[in-house]
């Protein structure tokens, strides 16, 4: 009876009695009631969602896929059906250039049935598309077989926006061919009229030649342009099917971009030359504008330099206003005393290829130059360089203090520039990518300690 007692006064010390404990109880069956409930109908990982299926047999289906409801299921069966698409159409589209090149280009060049003239008028830069193609195709096979043998059956790994992206460059090469094609197929008209061997070898071509499928040398011509054109539509069925958390998200909005700003470029061109063919066309937006124009900066820039376009890097482009000391007591009177007017400015580095087979290298070789190139605003319809490129090699990059809006280029033995941006930490950033290829290139750096301000003529110095 005394331990009874004992064990009623200590249990009544301790605060729990009958009906605590049961409240206890109660809500520790709620709790797993609760968690039981959870797991039936437990968040999407995709989209957070709470319809999962209660079906989550493992023997069934994939465990990963069990975590999904219906609708990112369906999502992710499309994307993987789109980015499958990509890659066979690129394939595809590989084997009718391989059909062309050993088919039509080399069967002529060995019975001579064309010079090696009329040969590059008709096929124009058949091989670079070749070369390009094969290297994104190769790329783009191994992201598809490495997600399959780490498991990720519905490719959620593969980025198709970064793998584009980082072939930029086939863009160029795309407007080269479509720019040729008309003069192309005129050649081949005029020459198969004029040629009677070669006609007959076109003929026996389409109708005996298997590999053919009954096709003539004109329609697979034509595939360049009819691929150029398919990116888009192919992108954005990638798009539709990604979700925004998906690290590719933005880059495949970024590649649908700049191919549909390139194709309207390609238009654009070929309403100057006066072919009356376009492109399939795309809503013009403010961005697409910009970057139609930027496309054509590019061009001119490249053109100017003359530097190989595999080698050459963009590294920054835009607007800066621009201005011309007369002398060097600028610094002392402010920056408000110069005339500055707005000025298009592209930062171009040359850079030597690591690998020769590769023209997409992922380490980026040693820079051999690195130009800023000037270009006035348009002026009918055409860009116009204010002079001759300025090589940072010969260039001294400086700031000051006191004018921490603008910064001044000085061209040894030749002119003064200040520039400035509309936003100063732009300004800066100007400044930090200019410097560095100034310094890392130019030959002053080598004497007296690298010190820039002591090859500055003005009497007022700058760090």
């Amino acid at each position: 009876a005394t331990r009874t007692k004992a064990a009623d006064v200590e249990r009544a010390d301790s605060g729990i009695g009958q009906m605590p404990a049961r409240k206890w109880r109660n809500r520790a069956s709620e709790t797993l009631s609760s968690l039981q409930a959870w797991e039936a109908h437990r968040p999407c990982t995709d989209c957070g969602e709470r319809d999962l299926p209660v079906e989550t047999d493992v023997q069934n289906c994939n465990q990963r896929r069990a975590d999904l409801c219906e609708k990112c299921r369906k999502r992710r069966t499309e994307r993987k059906e789109s980015v499958l698409e990509f890659v066979n159409t690129e394939a595809s589209y590989g084997e009718d250039l391989r059909i062309i090149k050993e088919e039509f280009y080399l069967p002529m060049q060995a019975a001579g049935l064309l010079s090696q003239e009329q040969l590059q008028g008709v096929f124009s830069n058949i091989q670079e598309l070749i070369d390009l193609n094969e290297n994104f195709l190769e790329i783009l096979q191994e992201e598809i077989d490495q997600a399959f043998d780490q498991g990720d059956d519905d490719l959620m790994t593969v980025c198709i926006g970064e793998i584009f992206l980082e072939f930029v460059n086939m863009l160029p090469a795309f407007q080269t061919y479509c720019l040729q094609q008309s003069s192309s197929v005129n050649m081949l008209n005029a020459l198969e009229k004029e040629k009677e061997l070669l006609r007959i070898f076109l003929n026996v071509s389409q109708n005996d030649n298997t590999a053919l499928r009954r096709m003539n040398l004109r329609s697979f011509l034509m595939a360049p342009l009819q691929r150029v054109t398919k990116y888009p539509l192919l992108l954005s069925r990638i798009i539709k099917a990604t979700t925004e958390y998906h690290p590719d998200h933005s880059s495949l909005r970024e590649a649908k971009s700049r191919i549909e700003s390139h194709l309207e470029h390609i238009n654009m061109k070929t309403k100057q030359e006066g072919n009356t063919w376009t492109l399939r066309s795309f809503r013009q937006d403010s961005k697409k504008k910009r970057e139609v124009i930027n496309i054509e900066m590019r061009e001119t820039a490249l053109k100017t330099v003359g530097w190989l376009r595999e080698e050459t890097r963009f590294v920054m482009e835009g607007s800066l206003q621009l201005a011309q000391p007369p002398d060097g007591q600028w610094v002392k009177k402010g920056s408000k005393t110069l005339k500055f007017q707005n000025m298009q400015v592209l930062l171009l580095v040359n850079m030597k290829r690591v690998s020769e087979s590769s023209l997409e290298s992922a380490e980026p070789g040693p820079v051999k130059d690195a130009v800023l190139v000037l270009i006035r605003d348009k002026n009918n319809g055409k860009f116009h360089l204010l002079r001759e490129p300025l090589r940072l090699s010969n260039c001294i990059v400086s700031t000051d203090p006191d004018c921490d809006d603008t910064f001044e280029l000085i061209e040894i033995r030749r002119e003064a520039f200040v520039f400035r941006d509309s936003d100063r930490a732009r300004t800066h950033h100007w400044f930090r990518q200019i410097r560095r290829y100034s310094r890392e290139l130019g030959s002053w750096k080598k004497r007296r300690n690298a010190l820039p301000n002591i090859m500055i003529s003005t009497p007022h110095t700058r760090p």
